[in-house]
């Protein structure tokens, strides 16, 4: 791993530099120490794997940087099990006013960011992906960012589904974090379709 990481360019060395202080930083008073091992593996695993995978499979930086931007923010959403984000407490910090008073939300929506921001930040690193090492054209590159972004976040609401079935009741229902919603699951798949669709459109523009 060591000289994988040295080949990287100062950059993306940065980049991974930033998450593995984020990560170590989430782990500081862990309020939820039963689960935080399961919520932080995925980016364990990214800082390991990705200097040798970018050393066989480059990227550039820009797509680099949104898979870093979208682990940084699972790793805030993964050190308060997501359903406890304090952002009403940073927003009345900030302005007086929490955002669930402005809105008028009852549940807390940190994880409906994450997953938009799941779909939005997938389009670049997928799309050059499809079109550097797939071959594919634009057409071909986006709606494999879409194949991508919907087979995903399907796969990852069935293994919460499974989690549910094998873990304790207290620590699957914190994992989960449906907060009571009975379309959780569905309204995850629909904002992160949302979220790269938006970006494609955007892109499509310029």
């Amino acid at each position: 791993m060591i000289p994988a990481f040295a080949a990287l360019g100062r950059a993306q060395k940065a980049l991974l530099g930033l998450l593995t202080v984020l990560l170590l930083a989430a782990q500081i008073d862990q309020p939820y120490p039963e689960i935080a091992l399961l919520q932080h593996i995925p980016t364990m695993l990214l800082i390991v794997a990705a200097p040798p995978l970018l050393r066989r499979w480059p990227l550039s930086t820009p797509a680099l940087a949104c898979i870093v931007a979208f682990f940084a923010l699972h790793t805030l959403g993964g050190r308060y099990a997501y359903s406890n984000v304090p952002y009403d407490d940073w927003a009345r910090a900030l302005t007086g006013t929490g955002l669930s008073d402005a809105f008028g939300w009852t549940r807390n929506h940190y994880d409906r960011l994450v997953h938009f921001a799941f779909g939005a930040l997938s389009v670049i690193p997928v799309a050059e992906i499809a079109r550097r090492w797939g071959g594919l054209g634009p057409r071909g590159a986006a709606l494999t960012v879409l194949a991508w972004v919907l087979a995903t976040s399907c796969l990852y609401e069935i293994f919460e589904w499974l989690l549910t079935i094998v873990a304790a009741g207290e620590t699957a229902d914190r994992y989960n974090g449906q907060q009571g919603d009975i379309w959780d699951a569905q309204k995850d798949m629909a904002l992160a379709a949302l979220g790269a669709i938006l970006v494609m459109a955007v892109r499509g523009r310029r």
